[in-house]
């Protein structure tokens, strides 16, 4: 069974298309990073799966079912960017009225209250509630009924770092269940650690999707090493020249040590030349980071959309 899958999605609003032949899949016990910039297609994507609207083309299922089925939707739980609550009632209350409305038990409700956080505030109403007591309420409402398919859209936003901390440890608790999970966020270092697969969104279409050696992969960018010579500088430096298996190998001395940007295929034939020259003391190899990929397959075209927000 797949959480979702999209097969060749396209949408238009209006004559302007927004998505283009996206192919995209979750699967039980996954979490997926959705990420593009404004106007990429995210927001579009997660409307599509929730069944709030139809695609121009293509097939969009959710747990082997047509989106937007009631029968479907009782089993997805969705966290909107920007949570709004009704100021005069209390966090118990808002999430009594959620759960009859989808049609869960009354019961999780104080366990999920105490699960994010808000235990000593279910009383009280949340006019006096801060954003990030909105954000969790928010979660708790997404939480009902134990969905099989739980999308989050900038989950993080005004939570400080030990509550960001839970709500990470409580996702993957979830994905351990069973429970498929959708992260749209922009805070990508902090995603990182946590995603098991990313899907990079441009212009309304997947321009990369993998986990982060295949993205990294994909993106064949240099990996840089940090080398502390053995010796004097120069003698690495000479070494190095005499090493290296490409040209135009970009170097600099920093802090007492030779930093140098290689492309992937050449990094272990200069690393075992350079271990044999007897001029090397230590290495540390950093790889891409998520986000030095996303900015790689976005390039400018994420800042020229900055505007939009499908």
């Amino acid at each position: 069974m797949n959480c979702f899958r999209l097969e060749n999605v396209s949408h238009r609003y209006d004559r302007a298309m927004v998505l283009h032949g996206v192919d995209l899949r979750l699967q039980p016990g996954e979490i997926l990073g959705l990420f593009g910039h404004n106007g990429a297609g995210k927001t579009t994507s997660i409307k599509l799966v929730l069944g709030l609207m139809k695609p121009s083309e293509g097939r969009v299922s959710v747990l082997d079912g047509e989106a937007g089925d009631p029968q479907v939707t009782q089993h997805i739980g969705y966290l909107p960017e920007n949570v709004m609550f009704y100021p005069q009632l209390t966090g118990r209350e808002i999430l009594r009225h959620f759960a009859r409305l989808k049609g869960a038990s009354l019961q999780q409700v104080p366990e999920l209250l105490k699960q994010v956080g808000l235990g000593d505030a279910m009383d009280t109403r949340t006019k006096t509630y801060s954003k990030g007591m909105r954000q969790r309420l928010g979660l708790a409402q997404a939480l009902l009924g134990r969905p099989k398919l739980l999308m989050l859209d900038e989950p993080t936003v005004g939570l400080d770092p030990v509550a960001t901390a839970d709500l990470y440890h409580l996702l993957r608790e979830l994905r351990d269940r069973g429970t498929g999970v959708v992260l749209c966020s922009h805070v990508l270092p902090g995603v990182e650690p946590y995603i098991d697969r990313a899907a990079i969104l441009t212009n309304g279409a997947v321009k990369a999707h993998g986990d982060l050696p295949s993205l990294r992969r994909q993106a064949n960018m240099p990996v840089t090493l940090s080398l502390e010579p053995a010796g004097t500088m120069s003698e690495l430096e000479k070494a190095m020249e005499q090493a290296r298996a490409s040209t135009g190998l970009m170097m600099k001395s920093e802090n007492g040590r030779l930093q140098v940007d290689v492309k992937p295929h050449d990094k272990m034939p200069l690393i075992r030349s350079l271990m044999a020259s007897g001029e090397l003391a230590d290495i540390s190899i950093h790889q891409p980071s998520l986000e030095d990929i996303y900015v790689h397959f976005i390039g400018a075209g994420g800042l020229a959309h900055r505007g939009g927000n499908q």
